[in-house]
């Protein structure tokens, strides 16, 4: 673990624009440098670099940060690793945390392990090379599929001869452990406790991580030279550094196209990767043969939003992947869907095509994932109404786990019309299939009381009794509302502008307060944004937001802290790359001045301008419960018991009063321009 010692002095020492102009060719325009984007293609220059901020962004594409961020962007390396790199760029000693001896003994086991790997790598590379069955054998059979010397270099393929032991034997010669040699799957033993090759009488595909090293092996059977194996593939197994669900192949060959080309293509196998690599198109990774996980969707979604799904028109083996294609639906991803022409697989079609060919026959053939499977499935159906039935439940399913409501809305509209059924039948079954997705005893609201004008201390009403309350778990905050998703509404966008004020001026004093004792007693913005949520029960939603203003409220009281410094700094990419934006991206606030009233910087007028934006945040949130329990009055079983619609309606109006309250309170309020 780096200390904050030396990532400070990294900080300090990495220049943005000097970071920048290693891949970017800068020109000086004002106080500022401008340059075409790395992060996608640009045309005319659209990424500006500021020197006296430390910062860099993309007007068009909305990349950038600070020096670490744009090395974690350009480099698709982790944030340890960014700063790693702009150590060694400056010259600068990196002090790691002192492991503790289990922490030792872990990482040694782990870096043994990928050791070893690297050796098999190298192995199977010189056997395929030098060897006479890897001349004969390995390297006809890549030849045979098209693959240039140079692809199959930059892929690292290998070839493992006949010989059954031949690795083992290799590798216990060089020294290599035992116990590593079984840990990795590269032997297994016999009964009689020898060693075996895993691998022998195959081509070798090496499975490489995000940051390239390898962490497992797959080998294709060859029939010439292993007669009465029927196994086609053989692929490493579990491990401590290996999780198949976890990976995907060629993912560390294709991140930087695909942040380029913000999309990623979705094949089945090494050879389509390969082939498609050497046609030119390289943002495509492939699942290897397994049904996709939300491991490996979350992997993509680093990446890009946009994803297409190869498919070679086997029709069952269509059916088999769209579960997996309803886990790309839930994750928000934009899917798309090709079908390549009869008779052809990636590894084909990209053989006989180049680039430019098979992009273009790609955006002339995919289509929306959604229309695919309506048509796929409807010639099944035909005329039958119990088929037709089943399909419309299945396209509910997949519309009903979009997070998006905007986009749940569009997919209904296109299938209504697809399937010719009322579009208001679709949205109902919807509405149920997310209601059961959710089926979870409702909290208590979120709001649980709010400061009048009149009053600095008590809440205008008490905790409703309405809602079942869920059990706590220790640190969890729950509320009716989404936690994630709901980044649309309103209430969410003040919570963000309030966690704007915490990191650019958190430490700083915003107001005095005297207590009746006459003690007088200075509040930084981080403590009165705390005291002020806390007074009525209130959290932000977001868990990232509630994390960094826990971590605020901790440090705030340090020696030297300045809450900005803290958070781009922070070890938690998520963390440092949510606070550049925050920095880099003003909210626009504004008051009604009267005339010839001067204008002041947000940093003068904090006293007035946090307390409007937390109180617009709580006016936001009761408006979010006074829609919510209008759906709920709407609900034929709650109007159909008197005791609870009496209670709904009571809160109703208690919601409604505070309201009119709060909205008198922001009477000649701050406007924030969202």
């Amino acid at each position: 673990m780096i200390d904050q010692m030396t990532i400070d002095r990294i900080q300090d020492a990495a220049q943005i624009v000097d970071v920048v102009s290693d891949f970017v060719t800068l020109r000086k325009r004002g106080v500022n440098f401008v340059g075409l984007c790395p992060f996608h293609d640009d045309k005319t220059p659209s990424f500006y670099v500021s020197p006296a901020k430390g910062l860099c962004k993309c007007f068009a594409c909305g990349k950038g940060g600070n020096s670490v961020h744009f090395i974690m962007e350009h480099e698709q390396v982790s944030f340890p690793d960014a700063l790693r790199y702009l150590a060694k760029k400056y010259g600068i000693e990196i002090k790691e945390r002192e492991l503790s001896n289990e922490e030792k003994a872990a990482q040694s086991e782990r870096e043994s392990l990928f050791v070893i790997n690297n050796f098999a790598r190298d192995y199977f590379q010189n056997t395929l090379k030098n060897h006479p069955d890897g001349q004969n054998i390995g390297m006809v059979y890549f030849r045979e599929r098209g693959f240039r010397d140079d692809i199959i270099e930059k892929f690292q393929l290998g070839y493992s001869t006949d010989n059954h032991d031949a690795l083992a034997k290799e590798a216990t010669h060089k020294g290599f452990k035992r116990e590593y040699l079984l840990k990795t799957g590269l032997c297994y033993e016999t009964d009689d406790h020898r060693l075996r090759d895993r691998f022998w009488g195959r081509v070798i595909f090496p499975v490489h991580t995000l940051s390239g090293k390898v962490i497992a092996f797959g080998g294709r059977v060859l029939n010439s030279a292993t007669k009465g194996v029927k196994v086609k593939y053989v692929n490493s197994p579990e491990s401590e550094i290996y999780h198949k669900s976890n990976e995907l192949y060629g993912i560390y060959f294709a991140k930087q196209a695909i942040v380029k080309q913000d999309r990623c293509y979705l094949v089945e196998g090494y050879t389509d990767v390969i082939s498609m690599h050497q046609s030119g198109v390289e943002n495509v990774v492939a699942s290897s043969g397994t049904a996709l996980t939300s491991a490996q969707i979350k992997l993509i979604h680093r990446f890009t939003n946009n994803i297409t799904v190869l498919y070679d028109g086997d029709v069952a083996g269509i059916k088999a992947s769209l579960r997996g294609i309803d886990m790309l639906l839930e994750e928000g991803m934009n899917i798309k869907v090709c079908l390549l022409p009869d008779g052809e697989d990636p590894d084909s079609f990209a053989r006989k095509h180049n680039s430019t060919d098979f992009r273009r026959f790609i955006d002339d053939h995919e289509t929306d994932f959604l229309r695919f499977k309506t048509n796929l499935l409807l010639e099944d159906a035909g005329k039958d109404p119990i088929r037709r039935a089943e399909l419309i439940n299945s396209l509910v399913q997949s519309i009903s786990v979009i997070p998006e409501a905007i986009v749940r809305d569009v997919y209904i509209k296109e299938c209504a019309q697809l399937l010719r059924v009322e579009d208001k039948l679709l949205v109902s079954e919807v509405a149920k299939r997310r209601e059961t997705q959710a089926n979870k005893p409702l909290p208590k609201p979120v709001v649980t009381g709010h400061t009048s004008p009149e009053s600095n201390n008590a809440p205008v009403f008490p905790p409703s009794d309405i809602y079942e309350e869920e059990a706590d778990r220790e640190g969890e905050y729950t509320s009716y509302i989404p936690q994630e998703g709901a980044e649309g509404e309103e209430f969410y966008l003040y919570e963000r502008a309030i966690l704007q004020m915490v990191v650019r001026y958190g430490e700083r004093v915003m107001c005095r307060l005297t207590d009746e004792a006459g003690n007088e007693r200075a509040l930084t913005v981080i403590e009165y944004v705390t005291e002020d949520l806390k007074r009525d029960e209130l959290a932000f939603h977001n868990p990232l937001h509630r994390r960094m203003l826990t971590e605020a409220v901790e440090h705030v009281t340090d020696d030297a802290f300045v809450a900005e410094r803290f958070f781009l700094a922070h070890l938690d990419p998520q963390v440092s790359k949510l606070s550049t934006d925050l920095v880099s991206n003003r909210y626009h606030l504004s008051k009604y001045h009267s005339k010839g009233q001067k204008l002041t910087g947000d940093d003068e007028r904090l006293h007035e301008l946090v307390p409007l934006l937390i109180t617009d945040f709580k006016y936001a949130i009761v408006s979010q419960e006074l829609k919510h329990l209008m759906r709920m009055l709407q609900d034929p079983a709650v109007t159909a018991d008197d005791t609870s619609c009496n209670t709904l309606l009571q809160r109703l109006e208690e919601l409604r009063r505070l309201q009119n309250l709060m909205a008198k309170e922001l009477g000649d309020r701050v406007v924030l321009r969202l």
